[in-house]
């Protein structure tokens, strides 16, 4: 009923992919489970170092015998400024203080150590055979995708904008996956400035179809079987679904993030920097609303996340989420605690009414 070129492809039954959301929320359960249930489960790999990479892409392989994938960060390069760092920690230290714990001493990543730790999980996802690897934050060089390419694995982008979806086809890559500004979590943006990449997904769609012929995956608000269907009547092939799957049962959000997501509403999500450094959109809570103002000056993706790390770490073992980053999609009231395979039954099942109906 839904099969097409994507599904082909990546040998799926239905076109969905859940998104790979990375720091623990695409736990092996809930990847193996999309996969079981016939879309693409996807392995958010980007806070993994390369041997909990190939662990987790094992955990999974036990778990289905289905397709799968897995999503990297692509590096960036970024100065670390330590006046900025300085200023951060001024201004996070009233919150060590609240949540009652030290002063944040972790170090920060440098641009060769994550360069080098990107190659190697490359390495594992090509040694490993996984059958389709994604990448956000940007394009891997050319060398990566066709080497990637050479050993039968579907390479797929993630874009903001009709001209990164441009160059993501530029550079050889199999599909693009359109990130609008509803999406939750960080922006994939890589070329202009976050305020010029937030277009929405419904004006998105159709604009990157008519400019690429690789196909083209819509991410951002899709929560059911509407959004689905709306995706693919404006000419996508298929969708990624975040928020949607992070309140299923077999995720690993925190329980206090699922609920926060299941109790507000579209007008509580907001953009902030304050967590991470990069721009992401998550429900506004105390954290982001005492920092807002400094947003700004916050050192770069991923020094904020490294000084940011331990208060994340407190407040989710302290069941505090004011203090948590509670990333989310704007169709909250959507949301719903269920299983994935219910969530899966549900979406097809609404898909096969609005065809009958048309």
């Amino acid at each position: 009923m839904l099969a097409n070129e994507l599904t082909d492809l990546l040998q799926i039954d239905y076109p969905i992919i859940q998104a790979p959301m990375a720091g623990g929320i695409s736990t092996t359960k809930l990847v193996s489970s999309v996969s079981n249930h016939g879309g693409l489960g996807m392995i958010g790999a980007g806070y993994l170092n390369p041997p909990q990479t190939r662990e987790q892409i094992r955990e999974v392989r036990q778990s289905t015998g289905n397709n799968f994938g897995v999503n990297l960060f692509v590096p960036t390069s970024f100065q670390r400024s330590d006046e900025k760092v300085r200023l951060a920690n001024d201004l996070l230290g009233p919150i060590h203080d609240l949540l009652e714990i030290e002063k944040n001493e972790i170090s920060s990543p440098t641009n060769e150590s994550l360069v080098e730790s990107f190659n190697a999980q490359v390495a594992v996802v090509i040694e490993e055979k996984v059958p389709t690897c994604s990448f956000t934050f940007g394009i891997p060089s050319i060398e990566i995708i066709d080497t990637l390419k050479k050993h039968n694995i579907i390479v797929i982008g993630t874009a903001t904008t009709v001209k990164e979806a441009m160059e993501i086809e530029k550079a050889g890559m199999d599909m693009v996956v359109v990130q609008g500004s509803e999406a939750g979590g960080h922006r994939g943006t890589f070329i202009n400035g976050y305020h010029e990449s937030l277009v929405g997904l419904m004006s998105l769609i159709p604009q990157v179809v008519d400019n690429v012929k690789i196909p083209v995956i819509a991410a951002g608000g899709i929560m059911d079987g509407r959004g689905l269907m709306a995706s693919l009547c404006l000419g996508a092939k298929g969708v990624q679904m975040g928020t949607a799957f992070l309140t299923c049962v077999e995720s690993g959000a925190h329980e206090m993030h699922k609920d926060a997501i299941l109790h507000s509403t579209e007008d509580q999500t907001v953009l902030t920097r304050a967590f991470s450094g990069k721009w992401a959109r998550g429900i506004k809570n105390k954290f982001i609303a005492d920092l807002q103002e400094h947003e700004t000056s916050f050192p770069d993706f991923p020094i904020q996340n490294s000084l940011t790390k331990d208060i994340r770490k407190a407040a989710s073992v302290q069941n505090n989420p004011e203090f948590m980053s509670l990333w989310s999609g704007q169709s909250l009231r959507l949301a719903k605690k269920q299983t994935v395979e219910t969530l899966m039954k549900k979406m097809i099942d609404e898909a096969a009414k609005i065809m009958n109906n048309f």
